[in-house]
């Protein structure tokens, strides 16, 4: 893959489908003969140009605005030019085939095409270019895509953040201070008469317990960012007309999903997000359980109990009106059994009495009540539901995270704690203790890039967009 990074690259950077503008770009090394042959002039640097985009025979495709970037001052660091031409998506690929047609035509001096080896971009290459060529690290790089893909306010001032470098910094400082501690530890590796004394005098015990609570603190942003970035799924679950479907339209706020008094009106699973406060909640609605000889009805209990078992929470929803009913009561139980035995214990189970607009009685526990029909407690449950998330209400300063910096983070967590082990035993596990410091500053090189694996990059940016 490595070797791929020096070719030229072209793509679409504009979104799929019709628009007032659309923008072609290319990034490579020296593209100046490229763009005087393409063009038919030179272009000054960052100085938008009026001209005609023509073909091969000099026919016009359109007429729009060129834009030189010279390296290194560009997105990717290498020489890049951005053709903005009439977003329809003829003209687009018209653009991107005549820019491959040029660069492989022969220059009639040189005896070699234009811009060998151009290419088509592979989804996030100029990204992926950005970051080789150190324009910014990996956790800004994942923040473009980030901003791109929020579903919701908050997550996206939060990629923003992410993207200016906010949750860069925090990991730059943490790195900071660890090298400095394993600079003390491993000097007294070279003096080992005077080691106890150096550490101590040095604070090396203070310096671990701060950085500690330094990362504790970091984890905490990182999680709640994590969670605004991907949200939890929550499944409404329970038996027939306890008003599923009602409750997935309460919390959406549109009719989504099909209410009748009929029991098994849900056959299938109807999906909706909603955000609280922020934060993406993907609500499932589903099939309603029980024993049923419909074979349709069938697949649809076979794809509630699927739903239930990728959730990560579960509302149990019950009907008031049907609290007292034995043949309900026992079938609730077999339905909580079933929940027990094949959900984690990780999984929050919230249990939900509907209905208490048209019923008199309340549910003894003190569980959640509420009325799917007239909104009466949904507010309680919202609350409910952010708490499950693990949601604290501190958005500002949060910066968007994903799943690998929450687990990376934990590593270094992890690793400090046995250093702090090792530390508290003084001289005996010297070695062990500059071992798991270096192991928690690989941990953290690993969210911005610094160490990590060709693998993992390649994962990361082929969830870009192309022309990203």
């Amino acid at each position: 893959m490595l070797n791929r990074h020096h070719d030229p690259i072209v793509a679409i950077a504009t979104a799929n489908g019709r628009g007032a503008v659309g923008i072609v770009r290319v990034s490579g090394q020296a593209l100046g003969p490229f763009i005087r042959h393409l063009l038919g002039r030179d272009l000054h640097p960052r100085e938008a140009t009026y001209l005609p985009f023509c073909d091969a025979k000099g026919q016009p495709i359109d007429r729009g605005l060129a834009l030189f970037f010279p390296a290194p001052h560009s997105f990717t660091g290498e020489d890049v030019l951005e053709l903005q031409a009439h977003g329809g998506p003829v003209v687009l690929q018209l653009l991107l085939a005549r820019c491959l047609e040029a660069g492989a035509e022969s220059d009639l001096v040189a005896q070699a095409p234009r811009l060998p080896n151009l290419r088509l971009a592979r989804p996030g290459e100029f990204s992926e270019r950005a970051f080789f060529n150190d324009k910014m690290d990996l956790t800004q790089a994942e923040a473009i895509a980030d901003l791109i893909d929020a579903s919701t306010e908050a997550a996206a001032r939060s990629a923003s953040r992410s993207m200016s470098g906010a949750f860069s910094q925090e990991i730059h400082a943490l790195r900071d201070a660890l090298i400095h501690l394993r600079m003390l530890v491993e000097a007294t590796l070279d003096f080992p008469e005077e080691e106890i004394d150096f550490l101590r005098k040095a604070d090396a015990h203070g310096q671990l317990s701060k950085l500690q609570q330094s990362v504790q603190t970091v984890q905490q942003r990182a999680r709640q960012g994590a969670l605004l970035r991907e949200g939890i799924k929550v499944v409404i679950a329970g038996q027939p007309n306890a008003g599923k479907s009602s409750l997935l339209n309460a919390l959406a706020g549109a009719e989504l999903a099909i209410v009748t008094p009929i029991a098994g009106t849900t056959r299938d699973k109807v999906q909706q997000t909603i955000q609280i406060e922020g934060v993406p909640l993907h609500v499932i609605d589903t099939a309603g359980l029980r024993d049923s000889d419909d074979e349709v009805e069938k697949i649809g209990i076979a794809h509630a109990w699927d739903a239930i078992a990728g959730a990560d929470a579960v509302l149990f929803l019950h009907d008031l009106t049907r609290m007292n009913a034995t043949d309900y009561i026992a079938d609730d139980a077999l339905i909580a059994g079933a929940l027990a035995q094949k959900l984690p214990s990780s999984v929050t189970i919230i249990d939900l009495w509907n209905k208490a607009d048209v019923s008199v009685v309340a549910p003894a526990d003190a569980a959640l009540s509420l009325s799917a029909k007239t909104g009466a407690g949904l507010d309680a449950l919202r609350r409910r539901l952010l708490e499950v998330a693990g949601w604290q209400s501190v958005p500002e300063g949060v910066y968007l995270a994903r799943a690998r910096h929450v687990q990376a983070l934990r590593r270094v967590a992890d690793h400090l704690a046995q250093a702090h082990t090792h530390l508290a035993a003084n001289a005996q596990y010297l070695d062990l203790l500059a071992e798991e410091l270096r192991l928690a500053q690989n941990a953290l090189n690993e969210i911005t890039g610094e160490f990590t694996s060709d693998d993992l990059l390649g994962v990361i940016f082929s969830k870009f967009c192309i022309g990203k």
